[in-house]
């Protein structure tokens, strides 16, 4: 299969220079392979995903140069694809009703089995009910899906950070692929959506290094050969904090608004991303720089000085990434 990448946004803000780099290094590494890129619009969390953000969104990236080669698969139109693969995951018993609180999961895990950025592992409380404990428990209370974590230890060989393992049952334990509204967790529709869009490597941020063994799981829970890794270290401030969106790091179209050559802001990324000194430079002298060994194994820290350089600022604010 020819190479298929992609980048996978969610329209909860504007994008800012750190969303800008993953979106810029996966369409490097698409062009550089003479491959295809793709975008996807993760927008699940109906509640902060806002259409002004994707009409940005969309404008961003073209004024960055970044296109894609097919319409955008857009989650937030796929219920009928995610409950697809919920019944087959219910058909082979991988997954189970939980009617388990926050609070609830919270006071049981005060004991420090694992945790994971969904929180405290989850103990399994669950898991045991009998039928009719649980069509009674269905009576007061709508139940989430958890997928029945696989014991052991998972490994795959992430194409930056080498060979990662995660005991996924241990860590953070069943974990939920629909919430009780009846939306299908991010793990659930990323692995879904890769495998449908033909996905043959992913390179993202390694915040999402963490969750590929659970991803791996449920590929193999649905019978799907998975992509291959790339976890990028993420840009920092100098603060050490990660740059966010709702924090007011700079946003790509604060900057597109601003004037700035768009060429300083691909000087600026390229130099975060060991392709670059922070000289205006071209995609198309990126495509030809671009080689993943390349690539930054540590977190990058963006320096004011460096900042004002590259984007040519008389006061730069100092925003971090993240």
């Amino acid at each position: 299969m020819s190479f298929r990448g992609r980048f996978a946004p969610s329209p909860t803000g504007r994008i800012h220079l750190g969303n800008a780099r993953s979106a810029l290094l996966g369409w490097l590494q698409a062009r550089a392979a003479g491959g295809q890129f793709l975008l996807r619009i993760e927008d699940l969390d109906r509640a902060r995903c806002k259409p002004q953000f994707l009409e940005d969104l969309y404008r961003d990236l073209e004024w960055l140069g970044l296109d894609w080669d097919e319409p955008p698969l857009v989650q937030s139109q796929r219920d009928d694809v995610y409950r697809q693969a919920l019944e087959t995951l219910e058909r082979t018993g991988r997954v189970y009703p939980c009617f388990c609180t926050r609070a609830e999961i919270a006071r049981a895990a005060s004991a420090p089995h694992g945790l994971s950025e969904e929180g405290p592992r989850y103990p399994g409380t669950c898991a045991p009910l009998t039928p009719e404990a649980r069509a009674e428990r269905a009576r007061a209370r709508v139940p989430a899906l958890r997928f029945q974590a696989a014991p052991g230890e998972w490994c795959f060989e992430d194409g930056l950070h080498g060979r990662y393992c995660q005991d996924v049952a241990t860590v953070v334990g069943d974990f939920v692929v629909r919430r009780n509204d009846g939306v299908a967790s991010y793990q659930l529709a990323v692995v879904v959506d890769d495998v449908a869009s033909g996905i043959t490597d992913v390179l993202r941020g390694d915040d999402l290094l963490s969750s590929t063994p659970r991803q791996l799981q449920i590929h193999e829970a649905l019978g799907h050969m998975p992509p291959r890794f790339w976890h990028v270290p993420l840009v920092l401030g100098e603060d050490g904090k990660r740059l966010a969106k709702r924090e007011g790091a700079f946003a790509v179209a604060e900057l597109r608004e601003r004037g700035i050559p768009v060429e300083r802001v691909l000087g600026l990324l390229a130099a975060w991303s060991g392709l670059g000194d922070g000289e205006p430079v071209s995609l198309e002298e990126l495509v030809r720089r671009f080689r993943p060994e390349l690539l930054p194994r540590s977190p990058v820290v963006a320096r004011e000085a460096l900042l004002k350089t590259a984007l040519g600022l008389g006061d730069a604010s100092g925003h971090g990434q993240g």
